[in-house]
Formats: C-alpha cells, structure tokens, sequence
C-alpha cells in the first residue's frame, strides 16, 4: 500500500486555535488541524498528547474554551456527538460499540431502523446493508449472521459501514488496527484507502507507524497538548515523525525547512 499525493483542495474541516482545559490541565492549546476531502490524515502522539481530546471534541463529546471549527467552507460549532454526525462527521472508537448478539444489519440500524408501515423494512435495510458493504468492498460472507461470528476485521468494517450511514464527509478511526493480526490489520488499511477513493476525509488515529506510513498522505503530530509538526508521508521518514512525538524536535515543520533551506544554499 503506498500513499498518494494529498489533493490541492479547501479542506472540508478545519479547527484554528482549538484550546481545551480541565481545571488545571490544559488539554489542548491553540491546535490548528485539517483534512481535505479524499484524504487521510493521521494523528499521532504520545499519551497524553491530547489526540483522544481533540477527536472528542471534532465529535462533539467535549466543546472547546475557544478556537473555530470550519466545515465545508462554513464556521460552525458542535456540542453534541448527534450534532456532529448530522453535520457530516462520523466517528469509529476503538471500542466498536457492536451487539455480539445481533446480525449485521441489526447492527447497522441499531437506533436507525428502517420502517414500512408500522412494521420493520427488513428487505429495505438488507439492501442498503449489502451497498454500503459494497461500497466498502467488504468480504462479509452474509449479512444475516450474528457479528460474535466475525473475525476482528470483519467487525472493523461492520462499525466503519454503520459511520457510513447518512453519507458523512468526514470519518474517524481510533485506533483502527489495534488487536488485530497482519491479514486483518491488511483488511482494515484498505478499506482506509477505500474511503479515501470515495471521497472521504479520514482521520486515522494510531501508534502503529507502519500502518501510519502506510495509508496516510499527511501526519500531524501532538505533544502536550500542542501541534508539533505536520508531515508529508511522500516526503519524511519515520524516524523524523517519531523525533517530533518524542520531542527531540520541538517544531518539526520549521526545522525540516531550515534544513531545506540550508541545503539550497550549499548547493
């Protein structure tokens, strides 16, 4: 898998400023971050960087002291998660939040049911189950088996589908891979790349620097609650993005272009 250009448009979400403090934890200072439309951005740090933080606040769980939100194109604010998604932004945590107990489309309409009369439209939401699966290009055998029988990745896609209801702009994946054995972890990156192809922003928060590596076009880079570099995938190395998370490079952007800088000018 390798990662593409990211392409040359006005981003469909931006947050400018963005603080955030718990008593006397500040969280969050002044981040600024972005993702444009058929792209993938990943956030990475350290713990304790702020990464959950900010994803929570872009999902609407917390509301932050101050910054702007801009999405697509228009300044708005969110102050509940409900509010987010209806605004166009979906969020998959780490945990899933699936019902073992219930089939796959059971699960993609949880609290979302589709009705014909006063009777459930079972035929209705097998049908949009099966698309959205397509669209994910996601090798699920049946949509009428309980998820308790799906492998890890196979339940990655399931939770990444049901985001997909309602046709949001931007997704958000926490830590996509996490527990998952190489054929899975492989499974899950390329529906990453998939929704990247249909348009999507992605968000991809992980530790995992190959996966990072992997799929991302650009990484942005928290410590202590503050930016700490924005990379190009095409054009840093890993060891250069684990430099700015460790801090051994307190402001990755602007030394990575003194050192262009400087080596136009040797030359």
């Amino acid at each position: 898998m390798t990662a593409t250009a990211a392409p040359a448009t006005t981003a469909v979400l931006s947050l400018k400023g963005v603080s955030k403090r718990f008593g006397a934890v500040q969280a969050l200072k002044d981040i600024d971050f972005d993702v444009n439309a058929g792209e993938v951005v990943a956030l990475v740090g350290d713990n304790g960087a702020g990464k959950s933080t900010l994803v929570k606040t872009i999902a609407g769980v917390y509301t932050p002291d101050e910054g702007t939100m801009t999405f697509d194109g228009r300044t708005t604010s969110v102050s509940t998660p409900a509010e987010a998604q209806r605004l166009g932004i979906a969020t998959v945590f780490q945990d899933l939040a699936l019902c073992d107990n219930l089939d796959v489309v059971g699960n993609l309409f949880l609290g979302r049911e589709l009705y014909r009369g006063r009777a459930l439209d079972e035929v209705r939401m097998e049908q949009e189950s099966w698309r959205l699966l397509r669209q994910l290009s996601a090798k699920i055998p049946s949509v009428r088996i309980p998820v308790a029988s799906l492998s890890g990745g196979q339940r990655q896609t399931v939770a990444i589908a049901r985001s997909l209801l309602g046709d949001p702009k931007v997704v958000m994946l926490d830590e996509p891979t996490a527990a998952l054995g190489v054929a899975q972890t492989a499974e899950v990156l390329n529906l990453v790349e998939r929704l990247r192809d249909n348009g999507h922003g992605v968000i991809l928060i992980s530790h995992n620097m190959s996966d990072v590596m992997a799929v991302a076009d650009r990484v942005h880079v928290l410590r202590l609650g503050r930016n700490n570099g924005t990379f190009h995938v095409s054009q840093t190395s890993t060891q250069e993005i684990i430099a700015a998370i460790t801090g051994a490079t307190t402001n990755a952007v602007s030394e990575r272009a003194s050192r262009r800088v400087q080596k136009e000018e040797q030359s």
